[in-house]
């Protein structure tokens, strides 16, 4: 004898074989697009005004990094370092110098007045750059009177601070002339206010300044 359980399950499977297909739902129909024209209407061309409109410049290309080129040889750069001279201010003072390759007894016997001096300036009162264009025309005319000047820059206790500004940049400005040979302190009559300068002598038909 059938359950009433087994009954309702048999009865279900024929009404669901009994019903009819469920129907798919309408889909909504898509607009059609308006065509551009009749949606913007009657469109007249403005007139031209005759007046220039610039464009806007083009953004500039990333710039490359610039080129440090071939390394110069030693005396290109001491050709081109040596216009900086008096530039800047020297950070310490020679008490003496000797060009290298010069003998060894070259500052002894400077100082002992193995050469007569022949010319001496005295460059109290001057600026730096006066100083400096006076020490140059000196050292030219003087090498045709001899080898052995005098050069008095003074010590310096008049510059400001009390730091010698003439005295280090006398002794600089010496130390990379091309025809200073050495220099060194006179030590009678002025010490550390003054130098003994020995200097090239002039090449065979070098031309001399009359001035």
């Amino acid at each position: 004898m059938k359950t009433f359980k087994d009954s309702l399950k048999g009865l279900r499977q024929t009404l669901r074989q009994a019903a009819p297909p469920r129907a798919a739902l309408p889909q909504p129909a898509v607009p059609e697009e308006a065509d551009f024209r009749q949606s913007v209407g009657k469109v007249k061309p403005l007139k031209p005004d005759d007046r220039h409109h610039p464009q806007p410049p083009k953004p500039s290309p990333r710039p490359r990094k610039p080129s440090q080129g071939p390394a110069l040889h030693a005396a290109a750069c001491q050709e081109i370092l040596q216009h900086q001279i008096g530039w800047f201010e020297p950070t310490h003072q020679l008490q003496q110098y000797a060009r290298p390759g010069m003998p060894s007894a070259t500052l002894k016997r400077l100082r002992q007045g193995n050469w007569p001096v022949c010319a001496q300036l005295d460059l109290h009162g001057y600026t730096r750059h006066q100083a400096q264009d006076a020490l140059a025309l000196f050292i030219h005319r003087a090498r045709h009177r001899g080898q052995c000047v005098k050069v008095i820059h003074g010590k310096g206790f008049g510059s400001p601070q009390g730091e010698p500004v003439l005295k280090k940049l006398v002794r600089s400005w010496l130390q990379h002339h091309p025809d200073v040979l050495a220099f060194c302190e006179a030590e009678a009559g002025g010490g550390g206010g003054s130098l003994l300068v020995l200097l090239r002598r002039p090449a065979p038909g070098e031309i001399r300044d009359e001035g």
